[in-house]
């Protein structure tokens, strides 16, 4: 591991002024992630600003602004909040199945929405790869995929966001408030995350030298009624191989309102916003479901050995969607 230096931050302010006069440092949380990879020597940052014991580690809500979630809270402390299993049990879900008690206790609301991809490729520096080394390739479409994107991956990028809180943040439109040496700004979860495109490396659309301070969730009833499912491999705490995070609102057998977002099928949290029009004002049941999941996944492009994944989410939206229709009618 490269020598680094270390400053601890006392507020906001000195935290981005640190960093945006240096533009080799990072901002550290839990370090569940940054810390892996910098023992994996894929990063390499010359010095580490410490914002743990900034003061961002509340949750509070009001039924007028909603949830906000300050960017230090840890993920066991979300996930145990009372307002967040009331109100955004879907939220809570994704929080839980995201890793670990161990993990948990560490890893930061803000970290985890800047992990990075756990792409075997991105990992292993003797191999090439365009998000860690632009322009090197990506051997992952002629490699091993099976774990890779179906969606809005492209020929220089087929990784997938590891996030299961993501997921849950962007079907209910969350907003993430951050600040820089500039000033403070917003940014829908939607669009903290560009399109891979021909810049995979460009991960986030924050500002150089941003931290995100919050996350807002709009207050409502819908999220009341959501549930987060994930799919892996073996019954530990894998990463995804697909999730889905729903909330469903059905009145006289007709959805009046519908959430969905899908995991670990593209580089970003995936609102499926095809299969939302499709269900809007249409009927409940399980053949509704599967045609609105059909048209969402009408734009998968799927790799030689990750083709599953088509059936695996349009079999989710069933499921869950079935289930959530199910408790609405009780």
């Amino acid at each position: 591991m490269r020598e680094f230096g270390y400053e601890r931050a006392v507020d906001v302010s000195s935290a981005v002024t640190l960093l945006a006069g240096d533009p080799d440092a990072r901002f550290l949380g839990g370090g569940t992630n940054l810390v892996d990879l910098m023992k994996a020597g894929v990063e390499r940052p010359a010095r580490l600003v410490d914002i743990r014991e900034l003061p961002l580690g509340r949750i509070d809500f009001t039924p007028a602004t909603g949830l906000r979630i300050g960017a230090t809270v840890t993920n066991a402390d979300l996930a145990a909040h009372p307002e967040v299993r009331r109100r955004y049990p879907a939220l809570a879900q994704a929080v839980l199945a995201g890793a670990s008690g161990q993990l948990r206790n560490m890893a930061t609301v803000g970290g985890n929405l800047l992990q990075r991809t756990r792409c075997g490729y991105f990992t292993d520096l003797a191999k090439p790869c365009n998000k860690r080394a632009p322009g090197s390739g990506c051997p992952a479409i002629a490699g091993e995929h099976h774990n890779h994107a179906i969606l809005g991956a492209s020929a220089h990028c087929v990784a997938t966001h590891p996030s299961d809180m993501a997921v849950a943040l962007t079907a209910f439109d969350a907003v993430v408030s951050y600040e820089t040496a500039s000033g403070t700004g917003e940014l829908p979860l939607t669009d903290l995350y560009p399109p891979v495109g021909d810049t995979p490396h460009r991960e986030t659309a924050l500002p150089p030298g941003a931290l995100i301070t919050g996350v807002t969730l709009p207050p409502g009833p819908l999220a009341e009624r959501s549930r987060y499912r994930k799919v892996r491999e073996r019954a530990s705490y894998a990463f995804a191989i697909g999730s889905i995070a729903a909330a469903l609102d059905v009145r006289g057998g007709v959805v009046r309102e519908v959430r969905l977002a899908f995991g670990a099928v593209a580089s970003r949290p995936w609102r499926a916003r095809e299969a939302e029009r499709v269900l809007l004002g249409g009927p409940v049941s399980a053949e509704a479901f599967a045609a609105a999941a059909d048209a969402e996944l009408a734009a998968a492009e799927p790799l030689p050995h990750n083709g599953y994944k088509v059936q695996l989410m349009r079999n989710l939206v069933v499921a869950v969607l079935s289930e959530l229709a199910e408790e609405a009618s009780r």
